[in-house]
């Protein structure tokens, strides 16, 4: 794993101008996607915010735009728990933009489903939105991210849940037996193998690419309302987003570690950032802990057969 830390105390002024450049992130409506898009705008880049809810992608590009006048933003629908639609999506992308999009921040997720939930295409929804709808995405735009100048950058966001999660390969759709936390612990852990994982093959083909991981620590987002809020018992869902939101960080400091890995010249492939204050969960952007199970290369190449077969979609 690579050493090197960021810069003490690294703000977003510390960033480069990505004049441009064409930048995307998923799940960009809310939470740590918008205060990592909202930032790569005021950086410069032309910014593509993605996400199912049109209405809510309206307004978050409304709230860019107010905050960084003359921003180049706008909203492409992308539904990660259809794979057509992630088809789509990268076909749109790459038609418009001249097959060329330099960083592609993987950030959208649900968590917590009290009860077991399936995609379009039959994935166990965390696993699905959280990890395969990112696998084939970032699939479809390989080839745009290694025409970039310089190389393109893919940023992939796992969670502090990693630690205790395990990738149980043999039942990864949870058909077996399905727990809220444990099925989401497992996607963000499937993120960040992912992640590593796709560096090494980078580096065994020559692409010109960076693969990074990223984590928010504890950031106050509606992901708990979007997974524990829904079809789940109301109080648990308020109580649970209460205390949360008690010991969290806000989003835009929550989205600092990402905007490292999308913008840094010295971010590294490969790497994992995460906040660097007590036990990452809050903090300027840090090195952060890759717990062995997570780097472990049996695993990588076990989980990469799998979401190929799983989704019908390769690297070339």
């Amino acid at each position: 794993m690579p050493t090197t830390a960021p810069k003490p105390n690294w703000t977003l002024n510390d960033a480069p101008g990505l004049e441009g450049k064409l930048a995307i992130v998923t799940g960009a409506t809310g939470g740590i996607g918008f205060e990592t898009a909202l930032g790569l705008a005021r950086c410069g880049a032309t910014t593509i915010v993605a996400g199912r809810d049109r209405a809510k992608g309206a307004g978050a590009i409304g709230r860019i735009q107010r905050a960084v006048p003359g921003a180049k933003v706008r909203f492409e629908h992308l539904d990660l728990a259809s794979l057509a639609s992630v088809a789509r999506f990268a076909d749109t992308v790459t038609t418009t933009h001249r097959g060329v999009v330099d960083i592609l921040v993987n950030n959208a997720g649900v968590m917590g489903f009290p009860t077991r939930q399936q995609t379009e295409d039959g994935f166990e929804r965390q696993i699905g939105v959280n990890y395969l709808g990112h696998f084939a995405l970032t699939a479809g735009l390989r080839e745009a991210l290694c025409a970039a100048r310089g190389g393109g950058r893919v940023v992939n966001v796992a969670s502090l849940a990693h630690r205790r999660a395990r990738l149980n390969l043999d039942d990864l759709q949870g058909d077996l037996g399905y727990d809220p936390m444990r099925a989401y612990g497992q996607s963000k852990l499937a993120m960040l193998v992912f992640s590593i994982e796709l560096q090494r093959r980078i580096e065994q083909n020559g692409w010109p690419l960076r693969s990074i991981a990223a984590h928010p620590g504890w950031a106050r987002t509606d992901i708990i309302d979007n997974g524990i809020g829904r079809g789940g018992a109301p109080l648990k869902a308020w109580l649970a987003t209460r205390a949360f939101n008690l010991v969290a960080q806000s989003a835009r400091a929550g989205a600092l570690p990402s905007l490292y890995a999308a913008t840094a010249p010295e971010a590294a492939g490969g790497a994992y950032y995460g906040p660097s204050g007590p036990g990452e969960t809050r903090g300027p952007p840090g090195l952060a802990r890759i717990y062995p199970h997570a780097e472990n290369p049996a695993a990588g190449i076990r989980l990469w057969a799998l979401s190929e077969k799983l989704t019908g979609v390769g690297f070339g």
